[in-house]
């Protein structure tokens, strides 16, 4: 927990919000980084020790394990990579790109074609504030954990890629306050894509849809009735509290929204992990 936890989410966490300093100069501008609460020296330094801390961990489980070939070390150093080149360039950036439109108009009764040359400059938005636990220390979590106390099942495979789409709702709350600087930066989140209200319900879906199939799967499939059963008791106050904060007004109560459901669906994780583990409930 201490690996996936306060070591490589905060390392991912701490390297996204230092590679987006400038979008949160705009929409949150009293945040540590570029309110200048924390110099540039010190983000870098925290984003090291975070780091090095994460593989040393990593590999200590692995000599404490056993292992013939330091898994979870190997496991850290992807999570790793993968949170650097989706927070940093040169992967986050996308090029330049020039395309040519042809216009046409009328100038006395004739008509003739002109070339205008656009140049578009578009960045990736990255999927969600408190990101880092789907990358870094996500894979720690799954993988490692794996790695550490059994093997591998497809039921775990099928229900992490489940819980991973229902994070990406949660992801995508984050963005609703995003939309100012991202319309201003020329950034394609979901919000500024698709308009509001045809992202809040994406968003929605994807966090309700994916739990519901999880509960189904406990009940039908697994036989865990009783743990079916808590989960979807865990997953209705979500729905209640998207019909009273967040399907209203994502904008202006998405913090409200994440701090009211979000622990819910933390206890439905946990549920969901007791009952594949056949523990007695």
């Amino acid at each position: 927990m201490i690996l996936s936890g306060p070591l490589l989410t905060g390392y991912t966490q701490t390297m996204n919000d230092w590679y987006d300093r400038e979008i949160d100069a705009i929409n949150e501008p009293y945040r540590p980084i570029p309110s200048g609460a924390i110099s540039s020296s010190e983000v870098i330094s925290q984003i090291w020790v975070l780091l090095l801390g994460g593989l040393a961990v990593g590999y200590g489980l692995d000599l404490w394990a056993g292992h013939d070939f330091p898994t979870i070390l190997g496991l850290a150093i992807f999570g790793s990579f993968i949170s650097y080149i989706y927070s940093a360039p040169p992967l986050k950036k996308k090029k330049k790109k020039k395309k040519k439109k042809k216009k046409k108009k009328k100038k006395k009764g004739e008509e003739e074609e002109e070339e205008e040359e656009e140049e578009e400059k578009e960045e990736e938005k990255e999927v969600e504030e408190n990101r880092g636990e789907e990358r870094g220390g996500g894979v720690q979590v799954g993988g490692g954990g794996q790695a550490m106390f059994g093997t591998l099942a497809w039921d775990v495979v099928v229900l992490t890629l489940l819980y991973s789409i229902a994070g990406l709702g949660i992801a995508i709350v984050n963005d609703f306050k995003s939309i100012e600087g991202d319309r201003k930066l020329g950034l394609r989140s979901l919000p500024v894509e698709f308009g509001v209200d045809t992202a809040k319900w994406i968003c929605v879906g994807s966090i309700d849809i994916t739990q519901l199939s999880v509960a189904a799967y406990l009940y039908f499939a697994a036989d865990a009735k009783i743990y079916a059963a808590v989960l979807l008791g865990l997953i209705l106050p979500q729905m209640f509290f998207q019909a009273k904060y967040f399907l209203p007004d994502p904008v202006a109560n998405d913090v409200k929204y994440q701090a009211s459901a979000q622990p819910f669906l933390v206890f439905g994780i946990l549920t969901t992990a007791l009952a594949i583990g056949h523990q007695a409930l």
